[in-house]
């Protein structure tokens, strides 16, 4: 996983195969979430998209709280047999 700066804005991203691996999806849920501004990108020079380091950390940090909401409320109800 090659980890770039942006020169002068300090942004710190990864390329969109490298932020699929660290977020455990695939390339197109990545992008999906791109699209609807969960995934922020910087574009480079040559015109291809990279994904801040800063977006995957507030995502992962969402899907964390979500899953131990989800983990609460389930054990929190009782089975019906």
């Amino acid at each position: 996983m090659r980890i770039a700066t942006k020169r002068g804005m300090g942004l710190r991203s990864v390329f969109v195969d490298d932020a699929a691996a660290m977020l455990k999806m695939s390339r197109r849920t990545v992008y999906y979430r791109i699209r609807d501004g969960r995934l922020r990108t910087i574009r480079t020079a040559g015109g291809s998209q990279r994904v801040l380091i800063e977006s995957i950390a507030t995502l992962l940090h969402e899907q964390g709280a979500r899953r131990s909401l989800t983990t609460q409320t389930s054990e929190s109800k009782p089975l019906s047999l």
